[in-house]
């Protein structure tokens, strides 16, 4: 079992940067996918950033904006956001699995309690 903590979510005008972080328990944090999920009010869950052993990937809609990162000493993966648009409110999820695959299908098996992420205009 891997417990998932996320932190560091609030209110930010536009044009503004937030980090969230999330913690993890586990001795084998650094063997897992690490992703980043967000979900706006009325829709559903949606891939936001992941990063597994040797890369990172983003959706589309955040590129250049965001970046994943990790701290495998501390069990932590944080997601930098910078830029901020009214768009990007939403409540983001991390998430845990072995498999980048499944990671990035939205079918992780770990997920945290979720951070409320709110962009102004």
């Amino acid at each position: 079992q891997v417990q998932l903590v996320e932190s560091g979510g609030g209110s930010v005008q536009a044009g503004g940067s937030l980090r969230l972080s999330c913690a993890a328990s586990g001795r084998t944090f650094s063997s897992y996918v690490m992703g980043w999920f967000r979900q706006a009010p009325g829709k559903e869950r949606m891939f936001v950033a992941l990063a597994s052993t040797h890369y990172a990937e983003y959706a589309d809609s955040v590129k250049g904006r965001f970046t994943i990162s990790r701290d495998n000493a501390k069990n932590t993966v944080y997601l930098q956001m910078n830029s901020l648009k009214p768009d990007d409110t939403a409540v983001y999820y991390c998430a845990a699995d072995l498999s980048t695959i499944r990671t990035r299908g939205n079918e992780a098996a770990y997920w945290g309690q979720g951070t409320q992420v709110t962009v102004s205009s």
